[in-house]
């Protein structure tokens, strides 16, 4: 009887062991994203803190628990995703490794609900890190959508590792407008929150674009300085440097289009833009109504998801603006694509 017993409870172990070699799922929504980790033999929550490289007083509350409580063979513990273990800019310490953490994709869902539902995490690095665009998804496809951060001389995990990952497609800033109280009652002077995006170029160069916000006081990030332009009297590229890379689609939308700043476009015609929905890459055709002048400019990401944002179907860059005789004020807008 002893030896089935320790043989039922050896198959026990292989199997939750097994189970933990596999790849690793995220669960949850933002902002609390977990793994589930199956408890083997010996392990407390302790080892199994240093496997995921996050303190146990972090696990056990997250588990609706306690320390003090001992952990079973087979039992399913929830691991957090949060600052301390979890990377989904590039992000760690040097003597950590990123290992993927996968999602898979729904019937129906598309990038920007994936993004969304991550913290938000850039659908350009989701389409960087699995060698995708938003339009080749498919139910059942298993996507990257963020890097546990292990240390090798803890994790076994450390094994499914790579020193760095793939952002340099574009780094986004987000801000948060909110209005700070002034001594008198009354809202303090506020500064400019901007969204900053950064992208790679045809030439291989870096070129930051800085999207204008309404008045704000409080950024989630880092301060942002917006891109400094000069605004030429008259531009004018004959639709932009894009214009030959556009492949006229069968999708089109229409609505209200507002602009961001950029140093791009007043000396090249390369002009921007930002929609949600639509892959990054994609040459946009935009035509203002008014006139039915028309640009072309390349998406580099979603709007960001923010109050001035609301009801918009595009942002481009205020060079493309000046071209298409719309200012810096909103006005309306055709797009193909």
């Amino acid at each position: 009887m002893r030896f089935f017993l320790n043989v039922f409870l050896l198959i026990l172990i292989s199997q939750a062991s097994f189970a933990q070699s596999g790849d690793l799922m995220v669960e949850g929504a933002s902002p609390n994203l977990y793994v589930e980790h199956t408890v083997v033999a010996k392990e407390n929550w302790y080892s199994i803190g240093r496997l995921y490289n996050i303190s146990p007083k972090e696990i056990a509350p997250f588990n609706s628990t306690s320390m003090d409580k001992p952990l079973s063979i087979g039992e399913k513990v929830r691991i957090p995703l949060n600052a301390s273990n979890f990377s989904q800019n590039g992000q760690k310490a040097a003597d950590e490794v990123f290992v993927p953490v996968y999602h898979i994709v729904a019937e129906k869902e598309w990038m920007y609900r994936i993004s969304t539902n991550y913290n938000k995490v850039p659908t350009a690095y989701i389409e960087k890190w699995n060698g995708i665009t938003n339009d080749q998804l498919k139910a059942g496809m298993k996507l990257v959508v963020g890097y546990l951060k292990v240390k090798p001389s803890q994790s076994i995990l450390a094994a499914k590792g790579s020193a760095t990952i793939k952002t340099e497609t574009a780094t986004v800033v987000e801000t948060k407008s909110t209005t700070t109280p002034g001594s008198t009652g009354e809202a303090a002077a506020a500064t400019t929150a901007t969204q900053q995006t950064t992208v790679k170029t045809e030439d291989k160069k870096t070129e930051t674009v800085a999207e204008k916000t309404a008045p704000a006081t409080v950024s989630e990030n880092k301060p942002v300085t917006a891109a400094t332009t000069t605004t030429p009297a008259n531009v004018d590229f004959k639709g932009g440097y894009f214009k030959s890379q556009f492949d006229n689609g069968s999708k089109s939308s229409s609505g209200s289009a507002a602009i961001f700043r950029s140093t791009s476009g007043w000396s090249d015609g390369k002009y921007y833009a930002l929609m949600n929905n639509v892959p990054v890459g994609t040459i946009v055709k935009v035509s203002n109504t008014s006139n039915n002048k028309i640009v072309y400019a390349k998406v580099l990401g979603n709007l960001a998801d923010i109050k001035e944002n609301s009801g918009l179907a595009i942002r481009i860059s205020n060079a493309a603006a000046a071209e298409l005789g719309a200012g810096e004020n909103k006005f309306s807008a055709s797009i193909a694509y």
